[in-house]
């Protein structure tokens, strides 16, 4: 497929567009609240009142609380979305809007969140993720058909670096000058990795964007893999993600069917495929050099840097590794220019960042917003507070590595160093919302818990010290604890820091840190005093 070809097929598919139509949320989300039954139920009725309505199936709106999803377009009449569609709805929904021309109040969502903006989840709920058509009638593959004929990639590394794209994974590694470096390393073969390996507790964002716009994430690796000179790609998925890896397998063959991949794409010089490698599950292998060695077949132990995968990576070869997010933000600033993309944000947290808020919360769900976005408006404005009528106390940002943000903390704008400044980080992008009830104490042995669970083992700084924080922390809950129990959980943590090898243990003690930081008063409350224990 050639640039001409690629622009006849999105004309063609923009004009079967039809003005009335319907879509149903098929994310997991959506799947494990009913969808698919009310996909089958909504197919039933219109054939059976003999209408002419075009239902089709997307990813994820973000709206997970409010599944199963539907979005309604009836000539004439304003979009409407649905929510809690279950399949006795149908007939209702069909009468009343269809026939009727009336919209169902009680059972409409609003349609636009004034205080998102969405770039990465651009066609998450929009685009069927099955339908390579829908995505090119979308501007799919435009960027790379734009990066292909008119930059070279030393322009389209210096295009990332102007737009202030940093890694959204959680380390926020500045995505150009990881590029460059890859680049500038002399090789016979380069890799590029997808890293969807997401595993913090509560957090779905890289599931929403693989399973609701699979191709996004295929164009980013494309271009990545043209900007650091790589003809090989790979997509490195939890085996827990069955939906996402079956779109992504699905997509991939669909550009091998209209040669978006493979040899000299879109009549260029450039050529790469990419290949879908399944994790067991093992949390450690998120981190980098652990993700490799799993690829390369062997166990998923983190490894000593330098030397840098961008350097000696998949098989010592320089290998770039992107995570979803990240790679589905390229698209659009190749399209639409750096300046476009850093004029979203602020200070050095440049574009916009997903997050998946869950936990005591109203409306729990993928949320995008700027980057400088208040904690109190992604919270309140945009997920509705606590849920029950009780008082939120804190939110949990980043995951098992992350910290415990007070309430009182939350007109902070939301960016990288911001959030460290709290004694938290950005991370991949949980966000678990606490109330009033929750204890800070139980909460940490939770965090600490998972990474004891998760920890490889390798190094003794994680394997002993995470275990030794956790017999504290059971001591202390239990009402065993020591005043000088607090100053050995802060020390093991600094050993914790310094010594771990991998960000697995080196981030471990956030959690324990950030609630003694800000709630010491629930540790000392549950310690044993000289007076009370009777010496």
């Amino acid at each position: 497929m050639n640039r001409d070809e690629l622009k006849k097929m999105r004309d063609e598919a923009s004009a079967r567009e039809k003005k009335t139509w319907i879509r149903v949320g098929m994310a997991t989300c959506g799947v494990a609240a009913g969808a698919q039954e009310t996909f089958f139920a909504l197919r039933e009725e219109l054939k059976k009142q003999k209408l002419a309505v075009e239902l089709k199936k997307c990813g994820c709106v973000g709206r997970c609380s409010a599944e199963p999803l539907v979005e309604v377009a009836v000539e004439g009449m304003p979009t409407v979305f649905y929510r809690h569609l279950t399949k006795d709805k149908v007939p209702q929904l069909v009468e009343s809007h269809f026939l009727k021309k009336t919209v169902l109040r009680d059972q409409a969502v609003p349609l636009e969140d004034p205080k998102q903006l969405r770039i990465v989840l651009r066609n998450c709920g929009v685009v069927d993720p099955d339908s390579i058509r829908d995505y090119i009638a979308r501007d799919g593959y435009a960027a790379l058909a734009k990066v292909l004929a008119e930059m070279t990639p030393e322009q389209v590394i210096e295009e990332v670096k102007k737009s202030g794209l940093r890694g959204r994974g959680g380390a926020g590694f500045p995505t150009g000058l990881k590029w460059d470096l890859t680049r500038k390393v002399p090789s016979d073969q380069k890799y590029v990795i997808c890293n969807g390996d997401e595993g913090d507790p509560g957090a779905y964002m890289d599931r929403g964007v693989l399973e609701g716009d699979p191709h996004s994430v295929i164009e980013g690796m494309m271009i990545a893999g043209y900007a650091i000179g790589a003809d090989k790609g790979f997509f490195y998925i939890r085996a827990e993600y069955p939906l996402a890896v079956e779109r992504i397998e699905k997509a991939i063959k669909q550009c091998h069917a209209n040669k978006l991949l493979g040899q000299n794409i879109m009549g260029s010089a450039f050529s790469f495929d990419l290949e879908v490698r399944l994790g067991a599950g093992a949390f450690v292998c998120g981190e980098e050099t652990a993700l490799i060695a799993s690829i390369e077949g062997r166990r998923g132990y983190p490894h000593p840097r330098p030397p840098y995968p961008s350097v000696k990576g998949l098989w010592d070869k320089p290998t770039c590794i992107n995570n979803v997010e990240t790679l589905a933000n390229l698209p659009p600033i190749l399209a639409k220019g750096a300046a476009w993309f850093s004029g979203i944000g602020m200070d050095k947290s440049k574009g916009t960042k997903v997050f998946a808020v869950t936990g005591k919360v109203k409306n729990s769900g993928l949320v995008e917003v700027p980057m400088g976005t208040t904690l109190r408006d992604i919270v309140y404005a945009i997920c509705g507070g606590a849920a029950g009528g009780k008082k939120v106390k804190a939110v949990q940002t980043g995951g098992p590595s992350g910290g415990v943000i007070p309430e009182q903390y939350f007109d902070t704008p939301v960016g990288y160093e911001n959030l460290q400044s709290l004694g938290s980080i950005m991370g991949s992008g949980g966000m678990i919302v606490m109330d009033e009830d929750d204890s800070m104490v139980d909460i940490t042995k939770f965090y600490l818990g998972f990474c004891v669970d998760e920890s490889c083992g390798k190094c003794a700084p994680c394997r002993v010290g995470g275990t030794q924080m956790l017999r504290i922390l059971n001591r202390i809950s239990a009402g065993d604890g020591e005043p000088a129990d607090l100053e050995k959980l802060r020390d093991i943590s600094l050993a914790m820091q310094k010594a771990s090898l991998c960000g697995l243990g080196q981030t471990a003690p956030n959690p324990v840190l950030s609630t003694l930081r800000y709630f010491e008063p629930e540790y000392r409350a549950l310690i044993k005093t000289p007076a009370s224990s009777g010496k």
